[in-house]
Order: structure tokens, then sequence, then C-alpha cells
């Protein structure tokens, strides 16, 4: 891993104020995949909006030179919340019986890849929050298996599957403790 350059973290709880960066961001994390209808810039924005208003919303953003090079975000759902119905199978009561934070999307440009800038930005996410899991949703294909080796790195386990939306892959669903 390379040193992380001087970046700052900024941390946000409402999404009007940084839509824009986040999108901008997203677009050039995901520009090899914007082509596929779950991927493209306007079917992130609607899930984007619809995330930034549900409960708990929170997001990190990191910035060099005032500029947004990567973010995270994600927001709390409770037993019964339509993240845990979706999954195959169904989740442990342990995780799905009280409230988790589901990191719903992240991403940092390809020039602050291998900084660690991507586990800084998730670790100050976590550190906001009083959840005792979080849990999130990724493509096993995503980097040739990196994104989800780099997940398990961090102390996430699998623990199913799910497809979110018709137009999405089969995603697996990871967990682990918050703190």
């Amino acid at each position: 891993m390379i040193t992380a350059p001087a970046i700052e973290l900024r941390t946000f709880t409402t999404l009007d104020t940084v839509r824009g960066e986040i999108l901008d961001v997203y677009a050039d994390v995901r520009a090899p995949l914007l082509r596929l209808p779950n991927y493209a810039v306007t079917a992130f924005g609607e899930r984007l909006d619809r995330h930034g208003t549900e409960p708990g919303f929170v997001a990190v953003l990191a910035y060099a030179d005032s500029h947004p090079v990567g973010f995270a975000y994600g927001n709390t759902i409770e037993h019964g919340d339509r993240y845990w119905q979706r999954i195959s199978p169904v989740p442990a009561e342990k995780y799905a019986g009280s409230p988790a934070l589901a990191l719903k999307e992240g991403g940092v440009r390809t020039a602050w890849r291998k900084t660690g800038t991507a586990r800084r930005i998730h670790d100050a996410l976590l550190a906001t929050r009083d959840e005792p899991y979080v849990t999130l949703m990724v493509n096993p294909a995503a980097g040739d298996g990196k994104v989800h080796a780099l997940y398990k790195s961090w102390g996430y386990a699998d623990i199913g599957r799910s497809q979110p939306s018709p137009a999405s892959p089969v995603l697996t669903v990871m967990v682990r403790a918050s703190h």
C-alpha cells in the first residue's frame, strides 16, 4: 500500500450539500460500468436520493485540495427492513433482529486507490454509528474479486446473497461488528 496522501474527511447527515460531489465521484469510479442500467448515473442518483431520506443517513467524503476523491454512505436498517427480506438464505437473527448500519455505496477515484483512503472513509463512517453491526452488498465480480477480498480483510463475512433489483447483479451480502 502506498502512503496515504493528505486528505480531509468530512461527515454529512443530509444529502443536499454533497449530492453533486457524490455523483461526480461515483461517475468516475464506475466509468467502465455506466453503460449497464443498474450502474447508470441516473439509476444511482435515484437510489442515492431514496437512501438520503432513510433513517440514520450518513455520508463521509474524502477531499484532497478541496476536491472530493472518495465517499461512502449508509443508513440504519431495522428488524423487518426490506434489506433483510431480500437476502437468501435468511440471515441469522443476531444480525437481522437488531438495528444495523447498511453501507449502501462507496468508492475512491483511481488515483487514490491502494493509499488507505477507502479504509479511512469506511472507519470514519463507522465511528459515527451506534449500531452493533454493519452490513454491505458487494458484486463478487467487482475488480475480479478484489473488492470482495478487501472487505473480507476488513473483517466482513459472507452471510447470503441478494438481488436488490431486476437490473442488479446477484450480490454477496456481508456483515461484521461495527466496532
